[in-house]
């Protein structure tokens, strides 16, 4: 008989793909349990997990301004409402166990299993905790965390288990040195020449982009090439830097997209890597143990993406560079000196994989049966 198990975990692509990677790999640990997908309509998971090939309930969840707004005043009517619509989808579905990744949904799938006494597991991506978390995880039977000091961030940290982050099947299990020739022959790069990706989210970041252009003509003879996705929202200005900037002088070959949709294809592309701090990209590259150069973005909340990029440069596998501190010269002056030392990059390659846990999907797919064996502590 099939039980089901709900999964919440929206907004973000750093809170779908972990939710979509740990529900299959449940469902190969536990073919007997079901996931089933609680989010929003018109965000990201509306259309990735229903893709993924799992059953979606769309519920209306309110989101909590981060600034004084007359919205505040209608927040705890509105939560209640959630909180009474999800409790009944557990309750219709038959519900055995819940799993929430963060985002605004997690927050009533959480209490509602609460209400219900059903085990509850949390995962935290960052390492510091969303506020979605920390309010659910008073509640939970087991808190997965991402890297070990966030343990120390939940009052129940006898509750907490280092898994890791949870990555795309397609990206755990890539083989970069076979798949590098081809790939960089997709993008219209040499197989043979040391390549830096640069990329800053599916909507760009300004200042890596502003950075990689100066950048340009200051690698002096360095046999370079960059493949550099600007993002959707600052594509067609970066293409015209892109463009004035050739104009000026010799400099690396570089190919300009605007965005990737394959990321394996990239990553098995790079040497080195220039990108933010967000968890998902942390989690990739230490998957696949790829050398970076992190630049977190400086008004995450509560800076979580600093924290989450000295967490990898502790470890060896990062550099991490401010953003208030990046500029072309800068740029150059950190990634040629990885470039040009072979050693010094499979070291930070290596100590990269280290940090990586390409196994994290299961980890915390165990934690729901192990629950559901035991009974919930409550």
């Amino acid at each position: 008989m099939t039980r089901v198990v709900m999964f919440a975990g929206g907004g973000t692509a750093g809170h779908v793909f972990p939710a979509i990677a740990t529900a299959r790999a449940l469902q190969q640990l536990e073919p007997d349990l079901e996931p089933v997908f609680v989010g929003v309509a018109d965000r990201l998971e509306g259309r990735l997990v229903p893709a993924a090939g799992f059953r979606f309930h769309a519920v209306a969840t309110p989101s909590v301004p981060r600034r004084p707004s007359p919205r505040l005043l209608t927040l705890p009517g509105a939560l209640r409402r959630s909180v009474a619509e999800v409790t009944g989808l557990l309750r219709a579905e038959g519900a055995v166990a819940a799993v929430t990744f963060g985002g605004y949904v997690s927050f009533p799938v959480a209490r509602g299993a609460a209400k219900l006494e059903l085990p509850l597991v949390i995962h935290e991506q960052n390492a510091v905790p969303g506020l979605a978390n920390r309010l659910a995880a008073r509640w939970a039977d087991r808190i997965a965390v991402s890297v070990p000091g966030s343990v120390v961030r939940f009052r129940r940290s006898e509750r907490c288990a280092v898994t890791g982050n949870p990555v795309r099947e397609e990206i755990a299990g890539l083989d970069r040195d076979a798949l590098r020739t081809g790939a960089r022959e997709r993008f219209g790069l040499r197989p043979d020449r040391p390549t830096l990706l640069v990329f800053g989210g599916s909507q760009g970041a300004r200042s890596i982009n502003r950075a990689i252009v100066d950048s340009y003509g200051l690698w002096g003879d360095m046999d370079l090439q960059i493949l550099h996705a600007t993002g959707r929202a600052t594509h067609e200005v970066t293409a015209t830097a892109w463009a004035k900037v050739r104009e000026s002088g010799p400099g690396p070959k570089v190919t300009v997209v605007e965005f990737i949709e394959q990321m394996g294809d990239a990553y098995a592309a790079a040497d080195l890597v220039i990108c933010r701090a967000g968890a998902t990209s942390l989690a990739e590259l230490s998957a696949l143990g790829i050398p970076s150069v992190l630049v977190p973005y400086p008004h995450a909340t509560a800076d979580h993406q600093t924290e989450n990029a000295q967490a990898l440069a502790r470890a060896g596998g990062a550099v991490v560079v401010a953003d208030g501190d990046l500029d072309g010269r800068t740029l150059v002056e950190t990634c040629r000196p990885i470039l040009a030392d072979p050693d010094r990059l499979s070291r930070m390659s290596s100590a990269s994989k280290a940090f990586g846990r390409p196994d994290a999907a299961a980890n915390v797919a165990r934690l729901v049966p192990a629950l559901l064996e035991r009974g919930s502590p409550r």
